[in-house]
């Protein structure tokens, strides 16, 4: 066992605590003592230590591309071009690389838990490996070794589009039918049965990648295993528009149809909803999750959170896309945007957004005893600086709106991943995790 000691802590059910006692056994946390005097054994953790972050919307390999996107005008589609010839270079070996590093990325911004939206399959022809999962295998491996959780959402992924084949770099992303990818999927979940942290979802890529009457089959598979269920629903205005030419339903309203929405299920970007469409995703009790650094990036749109999570959706957040990687900028992206479209303060607590980073996006990856710091629930544990630049000021009555609208990444100091401190005084086991990015990010670029 191990005690950890916290300056400042953020305890249940929202309180802001100094000097707890946290006992972790293996991956657990057995023992919270609050207002406790720093034992000698104890590891101490000076500044304010709150539960480690999930990132619900990872694109490993689309690390590789920032940067290199920002050099002229255009759109998500045109973007999409320059992001499957990087998935065109990916193999087995070099994908491992660059997930590892990209990993290890996220536990260095306080992230213990990640949602890996998986699509890359087979070869570059489209040819099943010889283990025609030993593409997420690595990404299996890649989280071990940078210390994260992973939800590996295994993506169903058939055509290019409304009635089109796949073709070009999307031919790999593909299994053909539903049946044939649930074939897959299912030898995958039996390698990692039982695993306390891999969990082995589904995804349908979208409306336009997966046709209605191939989604049964995916929810099938989530309802076998009990795993989680992604999707991402109406990214772009040009989507909704060609859903509804092709089945006369939004996408939102395709996925209702089809029983995918539901308590297990994430609907990634929701930008561009009816009041239709957020009452079903409501009335399922789908989460929905938030990806404001990339949708901006990608010039998608905002999408209605806080309506979304009044009307009963748990929102979460991800770094989809990794034009940077920061649970705390998504979370405040979330608040700042709307104060933009609606030209008024407020919309969020930071509460409710740290509750967003935490407990909200653990769940959603099927980890729900992740995102607190009490007995029983994962050893996570994320410290971030009070002494940085941007922290300077804090108290103890101001941490947590400190942390939400000042913090960055770099302010991370310690993290503690499943019971295992993966980074300490900024630095990862792995070492320099910048020389691990740049070297697998050349190999991918070529």
């Amino acid at each position: 066992m191990t005690r950890y000691w916290c300056e400042l802590a953020w305890l249940p059910p929202g309180e802001v605590i100094s000097g707890v006692l946290v006992t972790v056994d293996d991956r657990w946390i057995v023992d919270v003592v609050r207002h406790a005097d720093p034992p000698p054994d104890a590891v101490r953790l000076p500044g304010f230590t709150i539960p480690g972050l999930a990132n619900a919307h990872s694109h490993a390999f689309h690390r590789a591309l920032r940067g290199h996107t920002q050099a002229e005008r255009g759109s998500f589609w045109t973007w999409r071009e320059q992001m499957y010839a990087v998935a065109a270079r990916l193999d087995p070996d070099s994908y491992l690389a660059l997930a590892t590093a990209v990993y290890a990325e996220m536990a260095l911004a306080g992230i213990t838990s990640v949602g890996e939206f998986h699509y890359v399959h087979h070869g570059p022809d489209g040819t099943p490996y010889q283990d025609q999962n030993v593409m997420g295998h690595a990404l299996v491996e890649a989280a071990r070794a940078a210390g994260l959780r992973i939800a590996l959402l295994d993506t169903c992924y058939l055509t290019g589009g409304f009635g089109t084949a796949l073709k070009g770099p999307q031919v790999r992303f593909g299994d053909g039918n539903a049946e044939r990818w649930a074939e897959r999927a299912d030898e995958l979940a039996a390698v990692y049965h039982g695993q306390e942290d891999v969990e082995i979802g589904a995804a349908i890529h979208s409306v336009r990648a997966v046709p209605p009457e191939q989604m049964p089959t995916v929810v099938e598979f989530t309802h076998r295993h009990a795993g989680p269920l992604h999707a991402h629903v109406s990214e772009q205005q040009a989507e909704n528009d060609a859903c509804v030419a092709a089945y006369a339903a939004s996408p939102v309203r395709v996925l209702h149809e089809h029983g995918v929405l539901g308590p297990r299920s994430t609907a990634v970007h929701a930008t561009h909803l009816s009041d239709v469409d957020v009452v079903l995703l409501a009335g399922s009790s789908t989460h929905v999750c938030m990806c404001p650094t990339t949708e901006r990036d990608l010039a998608d749109g905002i999408g209605p959170a806080r309506r979304l999570l009044e009307a009963g959706c748990p929102i979460t957040l991800g770094s989809d896309s990794h034009a940077v990687v920061d649970l705390f900028e998504e979370a405040r992206a979330v608040e700042l945007d709307e104060r933009l479209a609606s030209q008024e303060r407020g919309h969020w607590t930071a509460p409710e957004l740290l509750n967003a980073a935490t407990a909200a996006g653990h769940a959603s990856l099927g980890f729900p005893d992740a995102g607190f710091l009490l007995q029983g629930a994962h050893a996570d544990l994320v410290t971030v600086r009070l002494d940085s630049v941007r922290m300077a000021g804090a108290t103890a009555g101001s941490a947590v709106e400190s942390v939400v609208f000042a913090a960055t990444g770099a302010d991370v100091s310690s993290v503690v991943s499943g019971g295992r401190r993966i980074v300490e005084d900024g630095r990862h086991t792995l070492g320099e995790v910048g020389a691990l990015l740049r070297n697998a990010i050349n190999t991918v670029r070529g």
